[in-house]
């Protein structure tokens, strides 16, 4: 059965995701398989085997209480659902220090500190539907085990949002548990992450991690739901956030295409469409779109997100659950905190059903992407991100983030050079050849003749030039230096992007720098082979250059240093390394640096051009587009001269 085939048996095939009840009822057949997975008191949904940094029984409860963002807020804008009886009695058998499936009282740091984000959120606005059902001693068991985080250490990053939101449910049911001036001192230790323009830090100074953390998976998130409950109660606060929301918003609707699709970059890439949750929360909260957008553009932008993940078929199993992975199921990508259940932080993107029927949200006709932003650039400091979508290819040049801890394949999350909406991002396999490394929009560097590759994981000194292009340094041995320029397309040359890189050394090294990682296989899903002068698919490794055509569209890579000094190779990457596509071909240049000290300047162009949805293969014209090269800026190339 082929992929589109699969896809055709699934229950919303017909469904068009237009309007509220659209939503409603793919939010049911979401739903609906969990039931399958729920044990007997309904505290617990195991979805997997696959092991965590934490517990099972953690894992577990988050099979239970994800769903819940999505759930609870079907219940609050006037939905139902037949099986809410199932999350009624796990609230009670989880929360029962003599129950079997009780889910254990927090520690520190505890894991089961995240899953009280999604519980309290539903005790603030479905009260009705799932506090009111519990009988007073279900009600203090619950009540009790989500306060019983008060007085414990939390991690100084976006974790603080969970215990607010703990409190917040607590204070609208009337709990005694409700702790108002811990709840207060998370706030205001939570505002110090702002750092403004809209974006937050997910953690205090020095943490220069901006991912969606800061936005939709977190903080963007929980400040304008917590602007819209608290609205009367904490009036001066809740405006703050929603003026944060409206700033975000302006820079934000640059990480997503016109398909809906948004950018990955950064971890956690598994919850999926929670990366456009932040539309739902910034029309639950606002009375007013932020200027110059509308009601309409704000639903297209969420509701072609949940779609586009509707019709990905590797985003589902068979038995219609969430898969562990991205486009399809690759565990290479996972972090160590990623269980079967944690995949249902996607159902954040469903807030907006918390809207009652008559918002204008619901009553507006969906609009496609705001034309005036088609075909432009977008510099934003606080995440030392350049967006554009100029050739009708969307993402982003990165340089100066990494994550402030551990986490698996870091460097490949926050290290690389580019990141797009329509070929994602690879991650390494393994770490012994190239092929397992995936070093797409990557340098990749070795003093041992390729027994050990390094790539820029720790960036110094970013910052983005005059709004024109990033300049940034890494430093990945004694005696080695790289200075690297990344120079968004410009109107002679819309389908590249140009990477300039100094590198003074003291070793002798060898270079290889790939472009975008681009689906591998022929029309009759063998693996590309070599372009045919009669056309087709194929790759191209032509001297300095190398190429890949696909139904996927069009990669290529060119070597612009004088003198040419690098050699195209078109890389068929290793299997399930790329969160797109699971046979990737990446086209590269292969290199040398002597190690004498010297400044060596690698010019790099990289072209992209992503198929049309709908429509297989290159799109007309491209072959015209190949033929051009980017220029080296002005600025800059008075630099290498000197």
């Amino acid at each position: 059965m082929t992929a589109d085939q699969f896809a055709s048996t699934r229950p919303w095939v017909k469904n068009p995701l237009k309007s509220k009840s659209d939503v409603a009822a793919f939010l049911r057949n979401v739903l609906d398989p969990l039931a399958g997975h729920t044990s007997p008191g309904g505290a617990r949904i195991h979805l997997s085997h696959t092991g965590t940094h934490f517990d099972d029984v953690a894992a577990q409860l988050e099979g239970f209480s994800r769903p819940i963002w999505a759930l609870a807020s079907l219940l609050a804008g006037g939905g139902s659902y037949d099986g809410t009886h199932r999350w009624v009695r796990g609230f009670a058998s989880g929360t029962n220090p003599t129950h079997p499936e009780f889910w254990g009282n927090m520690r520190d740091r505890d894991q089961r500190m995240v899953e009280c984000s999604a519980i309290g959120y539903s005790l603030a606005v479905a009260r009705e539907q799932l506090w009111d059902p519990l009988d007073e001693q279900s009600k203090q068991h619950l009540g009790a085990w989500l306060g019983g985080m008060n007085d414990k250490e939390m991690p100084n990053t976006n974790w603080l949002w969970f215990r607010v939101f703990a409190n917040l449910g607590l204070s609208r049911v009337g709990s005694p548990k409700f702790d108002a001036a811990r709840m207060k001192a998370d706030l205001d230790h939570l505002d110090t992450f702002y750092i403004g323009d809209g974006w937050s830090r997910d953690g205090p100074e020095g943490v220069v991690q901006l991912d969606y953390y800061s936005s939709s998976f977190a903080i963007q998130v929980a400040q304008l739901v917590y602007a819209k409950i608290m609205e009367k109660d904490d009036p001066v606060r809740a405006e703050e956030y929603r003026n944060r929301g409206r700033k975000f918003a302006l820079d934000f609707i640059h990480y997503f295409d016109q398909e809906g699709n948004a950018i990955p970059f950064g971890r956690s890439m598994v919850y999926r469409c929670a990366m456009s949750a932040f539309w739902s929360a910034l029309s639950f909260s606002l009375p007013e779109p932020p200027a110059p957008l509308t009601w309409g553009q704000l639903k297209g932008l969420q509701l072609r997100n949940i779609r586009a993940w509707m019709k990905t078929p590797g985003a589902w199993a068979a038995d219609g659950t969430l898969t562990l992975g991205y486009c399809y199921p690759n565990m290479n990508m996972l972090e160590s905190y990623n269980s079967g259940g944690s995949v249902y932080w996607a159902c954040k993107a469903f807030i907006c059903l918390a809207l009652p029927d008559s918002h204008p949200y619901w009553t507006s006709e969906e609009e496609p992407y705001p034309s005036h932003l088609v075909g432009t650039t977008w510099a934003v400091e606080k995440p030392l991100h350049i967006l554009t979508n100029v050739g009708g290819h969307t993402y982003l040049l990165s340089s100066g983030q990494q994550c402030s801890y551990p986490v698996k394949q870091s460097a490949a999350k926050y290290g690389k050079f580019a990141y797009s909406s329509a070929f994602g991002y690879s991650v390494p396999v393994a770490s012994l050849t190239l092929e397992e490394h995936a070093i797409d929009s990557a340098l990749a560097l070795s003093e041992d003749n390729g027994e050990i590759w390094k790539v820029r994981r720790e960036t110094k000194e970013a910052r983005i030039e005059g709004g024109k292009w990033l300049r940034s340094m890494w430093y990945p041995w004694s005696g080695v230096e790289v200075e690297t320029w990344l120079v968004p397309p410009s109107p002679s040359a819309p389908l590249w992007h140009l990477r300039i890189h100094r590198i003074r050394s003291s070793r002798k090294l060898l270079t290889a720098e790939g472009g975008w990682a681009i689906y591998g296989q022929r029309e009759d899903e063998r693996a590309l082979e070599p372009e045919s002068p009669n056309g087709g698919y194929g790759t191209l490794e032509n001297g300095p250059e190398a190429r890949a055509l696909s139904k996927a569209g069009v990669s290529g890579i060119v070597d612009l240093s004088s003198p040419t000094s690098r050699t195209g190779q078109a890389m068929r990457t290793d299997a399930n390394s790329n969160l797109i596509v699971p046979r990737a071909v990446m086209p590269t240049l292969m290199g040398k640096n002597d190690g004498n000290g010297q400044d060596d300047w690698l010019v790099t162009a990289v072209f992209g051009l992503p198929n049309v949805e709908g429509v297989e293969g290159p799109r007309d014209g491209w072959q015209a587009e190949w033929l051009k090269r980017p220029e080296i800026p002005t600025d800059i190339a008075a630099l290498m001269t000197r």
